[in-house]
């Protein structure tokens, strides 16, 4: 007569249970309302509605931060497990519903200039799937179903997921030929334009390649700044100046002679990678993807990796 079968259970609200495992996962609250698709009133607005169906503190909220109570340390680690084994068991289901498209989420810069160009290919060649993309410079966590594929810029394997390396960026110096750039020297009379990295300690930028140059940092002056790669390359196309780009996503435009990379030294970069579910990767359409992926990006050959999440 105890048995679950034979009583109501009495769960909080759903939406309360999520909105406390998001911000618990994450310890913020505005990362939690990113993720779930609502704002941070209404993330706080459900936990405190949890706290109060519990009668108990969850967090400890301060300035700037929250924290797990002792309560909120118990409650966490069972929804987390249960909200894993409901996704494992929802996408164990037969028969599974065919998707309407796979979705890849991949950086601006990387989805216009290489991804979109060779669009007519995919269909060419896989005519019974359809194909959509997420252009996101943030990081987008395949859980919440935006995307079912991501093609990720450096950090590493992410936890619970395959990750197979496609291609290591490298950058170095591009200009239009019309500004006639030859040599190092020939820099101090173009204009060089800049690209504002939002993590300035990995930026490929004029000090950079300076130091690895072996020239005198105040050598080089840029005048122009970008805060979108995109801009800063169609300003070098243009010829309003030289600039440090990635050698791979310009690959075309150097291919054409709308640019040149006159000289070195080259700045590696980081590496492109695919990054999806076992689960996803299983599925023919995203298999197809998949392929179309490593081809058109140049893609290493070797065996996939399950390792720790990206940092």
């Amino acid at each position: 007569m105890n048995s679950s079968v034979s009583r109501h259970r009495k769960l909080p609200p759903l939406t309360a249970l999520r909105a406390f495992e998001a911000a618990a996962r994450h310890l913020s609250f505005r990362q939690a309302a990113e993720e779930l698709a609502v704002t941070p009133t209404a993330i706080s607005h459900q936990i405190r509605q949890l706290e109060e169906i519990l009668e108990c503190p969850l967090f400890l909220r301060q300035v700037r931060s929250i924290a797990l109570t002792p309560q909120g340390e118990a409650l966490y680690p069972v929804l987390r497990d249960g909200f894993d084994r409901f996704e494992q068991t929802l996408r164990s289901l037969p028969p599974r519903k065919p998707r309407v498209a796979v979705t890849v989420t991949a950086t601006t810069l990387l989805t216009a200039r290489r991804l979109l160009p060779a669009l007519p290919a995919f269909r060419a060649l896989y005519p019974a799937y359809d194909l959509r993309f997420h252009a996101a410079d943030e990081v987008v966590d395949l859980r919440t179903g935006v995307a079912d594929v991501a093609i990720r810029y450096g950090g590493g394997p992410q936890e619970g997921y395959v990750t197979e390396p496609l291609l290591s960026d490298r950058y170095g110096v591009l200009c239009s030929p019309v500004l006639g750039v030859k040599t190092p020297e020939d820099l101090r009379r173009v204009p060089l334009l800049h690209t504002v990295w939002k993590q300035s300690a990995k930026s490929p930028d004029w000090k950079r390649w300076a130091e690895l140059a072996g020239l005198p940092v105040n050598a080089l002056c840029q005048t122009v700044s970008f805060h979108e790669d995109g801009h800063a390359l169609q300003a070098a196309i243009a010829g309003h100046g030289a600039v440090i780009a990635s050698l791979v996503l310009a690959q075309a435009e150097i291919e054409a002679g709308l640019l040149v990379h006159p000289f070195g030294p080259e700045i590696p970069g980081e590496e492109y990678a695919l990054v999806a579910s076992a689960e996803m990767l299983a599925c023919e359409d995203v298999q197809a993807v998949r392929s179309w992926l490593r081809a058109v990006i140049g893609g290493k050959s070797g065996e996939p990796s399950v390792g720790e999440s990206f940092d």
